[in-house]
């Protein structure tokens, strides 16, 4: 099985693809040791053909794939490709266009939240993959052949897929729901961490205004120095070592080395030094300077009660209409909800607030109620609740509201 090694040869591959409509692609990549992942190679195919590259081959120059890559005439077709995109982004300073995603896909379609590739494939074409290769180290060469088949065989699959997903999709109506999604794929915030917003991945454990300010600065240094020595960022620092730093702000070697989570000897190294700096630094801001710490999730009483009820809704609706729940909700967009029926969440816009959101205020507000039917959850229409006066004692007169045992359509 040949391997594209040249610049000529990929050149062209990449023009035989630009004829067709659609090209699928894979990568396999390293990055246990590295910040940025490391491409070891490359598969894509088309219609009658089908092609791997190798990217670590003396003097091959990948500009004709990222051409490809931005050829608008041709889809690219990916499975799950936010890391091969981010791989993509890093090295051609692109992102694919237009793209298409066969996990998000199958999740419009119906096939759950998080289906892996070999079982959509079997599903789809009832073909097995041979899963033996998923792990090898794809930096060593030579390749064998069977590294080399199991690779192929994921875009030579992948068309397959497409076909049916793409099928399924306009049968449904559907393709401008998985073209919604694609807009996260094709943004470039979600695949690079500007340093000065490394902290907002963290878990915010702390509550003194000066802490944070460490907190923040001590991540945007973290990540900085992860990007420039391409290092996985636990070999700079670990979270655990960057919340104790924040808290105890050492100021001298000694204190730094008495911290329980910095090893014996890390105050003599340039990176310690490089640390005790940056404490001295976050020690002289003035105390008018320090921003406030942001506050976390403050959900309203009672509305944690709401948030499980709008999950049970959205399982049925989901079951319902076939598509995966969290394509039409998050669970961060039900807390949302629970506190305010005009949320700015993607759940109550477009076709998600036609098929889930209108339903998730109605039942804030007891017009429709969930019953079991059988060992099913099935929703019914309610009357509006009606708030009766209150007798001497205190009780209500009365009564409340009336059940219509009708259902409603979700």
């Amino acid at each position: 099985m040949k391997t594209i090694t040249t610049t000529a040869e990929l050149a062209d591959a990449c023009t035989k693809c630009a004829k067709h409509p659609y090209v699928t692609v894979d990568t396999e990549f390293l990055r246990e040791t590295t910040y940025w992942p490391k491409l070891c190679l490359i598969q894509m195919a088309v219609p009658d053909d089908a092609f791997l590259i190798d990217p670590m081959a003396e003097g091959l120059d990948l500009a004709p794939f990222f051409a490809l890559m931005a050829d608008e005439s041709v889809i690219k077709v990916f499975h799950a490709g936010r890391q091969d995109i981010e791989i993509i982004y890093h090295l051609g300073k692109l992102i694919p266009s237009p793209m298409f995603d066969t996990q998000v896909a199958a999740m419009v379609c119906g096939f759950g939240d998080s289906i892996s590739y070999d079982q959509l494939v079997q599903r789809l074409t009832g073909n097995r993959i041979d899963k033996s290769h998923r792990y090898t180290d794809w930096s060593r060469r030579p390749l064998t052949e069977k590294q080399l088949t199991y690779a192929l065989a994921d875009v030579t699959h992948l068309r397959d897929v497409y076909h049916a997903l793409s099928d399924n999709l306009k049968e449904q109506n559907r393709c401008e729901w998985v073209q919604e999604e694609m807009e996260i794929l094709t943004s470039p915030d979600t695949y690079y961490t500007a340093p000065i917003d490394a902290w907002k991945r963290m878990k915010l454990r702390i509550r003194k205004p000066r802490e944070f300010v460490a907190l923040k600065m001590l991540a945007a240094w973290r990540e900085s120095e992860a990007q420039s020595r391409d290092v996985p960022r636990n070999r700079i620092l670990k979270d655990e070592a960057i919340f104790e730093l924040a808290v105890h702000q050492p100021q001298t070697p000694e204190a730094l080395t008495a911290l329980r989570s910095i090893s014996k000897g890390y105050e003599r190294s340039k990176t310690g030094q490089d640390l005790l700096q940056l404490m001295h630094e976050i020690s002289e801001i003035p105390t008018t300077d320090l921003p406030e710490v942001p506050k976390g999730k403050n959900q309203p009483e009672g509305s944690g009660a709401a948030v499980d009820l709008m999950k049970v809704l959205l399982k049925l609706i989901s079951e319902q209409h076939g598509v995966a729940a969290k394509i039409i909700a998050t669970v961060d967009d039900l807390e949302k909800i629970a506190c305010d029926d005009d949320a700015e969440v993607t759940a109550m816009k477009g076709w998600r607030r036609e098929m889930f959101g209108q339903y998730a205020i109605k039942i804030k507000k007891g017009e429709i109620a969930l019953r079991l039917e059988g060992k099913r959850v099935g929703m019914i229409e309610c009357d509006p609740p009606v708030l009766q006066p209150q007798s001497r004692n205190g009780k209500k007169s009365g009564k409340g509201r009336k059940e219509k045992q009708t259902e409603a359509s979700a």
